[in-house]
Parts: structure tokens; sequence; C-alpha cells
């Protein structure tokens, strides 16, 4: 092992970028306890949260940003709906960002861009998804006609258009989790990833229940202080994440193939699981926070985006970004002490370390001399993952930073990595340094 750089990233002229507090609500699987809640709701929840746990004037915050994937029609800009629920200065302007799985990195990033570049000091950036409601359309034909109908002035006109309505027309159109470029469902494309990789179903089971048993232990040990309790209206207060649930090798072993039946290897027990949630965290510059006498948790460093091929490299997103942002930032991965990668699926967490390992890929795909290497196994996703945890689509960014965060301090690490794939084949790295104690 080299000895540890204890150099800071820093560079001269730029403002240092803190995270001064990050929390999330209990992240629950679709269709339990907030089942009857609209995405607002969760992210003032999480917005709330954040207020209380610092205590910062609501007027001190510049700006409100929030990363989301499935849009709520009612409330398609939910940060500004979710900052006026929470009690948000109506002065204080809000938007919403969409980027698949690292919507809330893009929420995170656009603050940090906003605070380097002197517009603001205080940035509040979040994401929520909530997977339990989602819109189904009406068929296109449908639509037409009912919008068509909406305009007709006679009730000549009306009974004409209702005499072309044929049953076809009532067929709902439902929101997919597949690529609209390849029109292939993301399982569909981690179960063709892991046979190029050849990745067994025992690797993926036994990762799934490493992640399992991880978040569990994380759990019982109080380590996820990122977790606020939230009041659900009308029902009781919920405290922690209800999807942990470690299995035996057996138990999983008999679950049939979830996607490419009947040889597949990705079953719903090494998947993540459609989960609602949301997530904020305070970022400012270090001046305004030491200013206002905080003590920030984390520097945001360097990042990253990347972009692949959507059909073949859709989740390879953290082998692509990981060597372009060690590289940004000066490290190595001997450098990086605590590793936080989004678990999709646990197929695709092992091609990531597979292709972060080999050279002939390296070589022959990135174009790249040599291996940036894979993570060991005993810095990476310590207290869980998506698999575990679970994973709101548009909040996963923010657990990922502030659970680096938390990390750093209780392992006593200097540097973090954060790394996600995303649909439509891009990705997200992020160096998180430890504030200094």
């Amino acid at each position: 092992v080299q000895p540890k750089s204890k150099k800071t990233l820093a560079k001269n002229g730029v403002k240092n970028i803190v995270v001064v507090e990050g929390v999330r609500t209990p992240f629950l699987q679709s269709g339990t306890s907030y089942a009857d809640l609209m995405p607002h709701d969760l992210a003032r929840a999480a917005l709330q949260g954040l207020l209380n746990r610092t205590s910062v004037p609501r007027d001190v915050v510049d700006y409100i940003v929030y990363g989301t994937v499935i849009q709520e029609v009612k409330t398609s800009n939910v940060a500004r709906e979710a900052a006026l629920g929470a009690g948000f200065s109506d002065k204080t302007p809000a938007h919403t960002v969409t980027m698949a799985c690292i919507s809330s990195n893009q929420a995170m990033t656009t603050g940090v861009g906003m605070i380097a570049a002197g517009q603001c000091d205080v940035v509040v950036a979040g994401g929520v998804e909530l997977m339990s409601d989602v819109p189904i359309r009406h068929s296109r034909k449908m639509r037409k006609t009912m919008l068509t109908l909406s305009r007709a002035k006679t009730l000549g006109q009306k009974l004409s258009l209702i005499s072309k309505i044929r049953p076809d027309y009532f067929a709902p159109e439902l929101p997919a989790v597949a690529e609209f470029s390849t029109s292939e469902t993301m399982g569909h494309s981690a179960d063709r990833l892991a046979a190029a990789f050849a990745i067994s179903r025992l690797e993926q089971d036994e990762y799934a229940l490493r992640s399992h048993t991880l978040a569990k232990k994380a759990q019982d040990g109080g380590l996820l202080v990122d977790v606020v309790p939230f009041k659900v209206p009308g029902k009781d207060t919920v405290s922690k994440d209800n999807g942990i649930r470690p299995s035996s090798m057996e138990q999983m072993g008999k679950l049939k193939p979830a996607f490419v039946k009947p040889y597949g290897t990705v079953t719903a027990a090494n998947s993540s699981f459609l989960t609602d949630g949301a997530s904020a965290v305070l970022l400012m510059s270090e001046e305004k926070a030491l200013a206002m006498g905080y003590k920030p948790k984390a520097y945001l460093r360097d990042f990253v985006y990347v972009s692949q091929d959507p059909k073949d490299q859709l989740l390879l997103g953290p082998t692509y970004a990981t060597p372009k942002v060690l590289e940004k930032a000066g490290l190595t991965m001997a450098d990086i002490d605590v590793f936080e990668f989004h678990e999709a699926f646990a197929g695709q967490i092992l091609a990531n370390l597979k292709a972060m390992d080999s050279d002939w890929f390296a070589q022959n795909y990135m174009g790249r001399k040599s291996k940036v290497g894979a993570p060991p196994l005993e810095k990476f996703n310590n207290w869980g993952g998506s698999l575990s945890l679970g994973h709101p689509f548009g909040a996963t960014g923010c657990r990922l930073v502030i659970t680096a965060a938390h990390r750093l301090k209780k392992e006593g690490g200097q540097y973090g990595l954060v790394a996600a794939c995303a649909a439509g084949g891009q990705g997200h790295a992020m160096i998180v340094e430890l504030y200094p104690q």
C-alpha cells in the first residue's frame, strides 16, 4: 500500500465548495407507506429535515435545485413546489433537472457551478422519486381525439368525433424503464452485460447478499445518520429503510430470471427494487459556511460526466468516469479511501469492476494505455448500496455523496470517490474530500 498522500485538492483562485449537511427520507419499497403521497410531499419532507438539522435560515438559501426522473405532470417543477411547501421564501428560485439515475448528482453539480461562478453562496440540492404512482397516459389516438373534442363547438361535431373512437384507443401507455433509443429494458441490458463479462448467477447473488448484509449491519449500528424520520399523513412515522432484507444464497437461488428467460442471471434478488424516497444536501462556499458558524462535512472536488453507446455500454458509466475524474484531480486509485458506487444490478457492479481491472478493455474500448484498476472490496459500499437501501432514481446521488462523507469521517480517510451509471449510457464520478477535523 502506498503511503497516504496528504495533498489537498484546493485550486488557486477557485472557490472551495463544501457539503454542510445531507439528509434523506427513509427509502421505502414502492407501494408501502408512501403509496398515497405525491413526489413533492417526499421532497418537502427531505427539505424540512435539512432545515431542522441545520437550522439554516430559509432566506439565506439563494437557490434550490432538485433532480427527478418520472415527472408528476401536476408538479413538473417539483423543486419549486417542494420549496414552497417547506416554507422557503417565495423569492428563492428553484428548478428541476433530470438525468436518469444521476439526476441528484446533476442537481448537486449545478449547485457547485452556481457557487463557483459567484452567482450564489448557499444552494440546496436534492432529488426525489415516487415510483408508487407514475403517470399512465391515454393512447396517442385517444389524446388527439380528446384535444380535438375540447375545441368542438356544436353537439354534432362532438358526436361525430366520439363516434370515431375505437376500442384500441383505450389501451393505456405505461412508462417503461427502457431505453428510448434501443427499446431494451435496463434489466435486459444488465443481463447481456453480465453475460459479456462472464459473471455467473452465483457471483451476482453473493454480491447482492453482501449489500444487504452490510446495509443491515449499518442500519443496526446506527450508521445511517442521514435518514430523517417522516410522519406520513394519516399513517405512522417512518424512521428507517424497509428494503434491507439479508436472505440466504439458497432462497435467492430459487428465484427465476426476471428479464432473459429462461437462461438469464438477473433476478429480483440481485437487482435494485422500485423505491420511493427523497434526499437533500446543503451546499455552501467554504467562506460562507465558516462565516455562519458551520462545521462542513466535506469538500466537493472534481467531477466528470461521461456518456457511451446506450446499447452495449449502458451501465458502464463508472468504468469510463473513474479514470477521468482521478486524472482531473491528480489522484490515483491508491489515494481513494472510500468508494460509493450506485448498485443498479449486482451484475452491473461486477461488470464494472471487471472492466476497470482489464487492460484489454481499457485499450480496445477506452483508448487508454492501461487499466485504472478495480476498487478493493474492503473500501467499497461498506454500508450497503442501492441493491439493499433502495434506489429512488432521482434521489440516489445525494445519498452516495453524504454516505461517502460520513464514511470518510468514521473510517479516518481523506478522499472518497462516488460513481454511478445512468440510462442513456451516461455516467458520473466525483471526488469528495473530508473536511479537516
